[in-house]
């Protein structure tokens, strides 16, 4: 006699984790350019580093990343 795998659906929520922290990043996107801010606490520290390196080299198109934790729960 072979036995059966059962799998019954178990609802979850996904939610913002704030003790988890957010970081900010700017990448420098120019061609042959590999300047990047590194992960920031503060939104303006990323932001600061892509003003200060537009002035310095003229690039002036960059990724901005920010990335959050979140939580999964089981409902019920």
């Amino acid at each position: 006699m072979s036995r059966r795998a059962g799998y019954r659906y178990v609802p979850h929520t996904i939610r913002r984790a704030p003790e988890g922290g957010v970081t900010y990043e700017a990448f420098c996107v120019t061609d042959g350019c590999d300047g990047e801010s590194g992960p920031q606490d503060e939104q303006e520290a990323a932001q600061d580093w892509a003003l200060r390196h537009t002035g310095r080299t003229g690039h002036d198109l960059f990724r901005r990343v920010v990335t959050d934790h979140a939580r999964v729960t089981r409902e019920g």
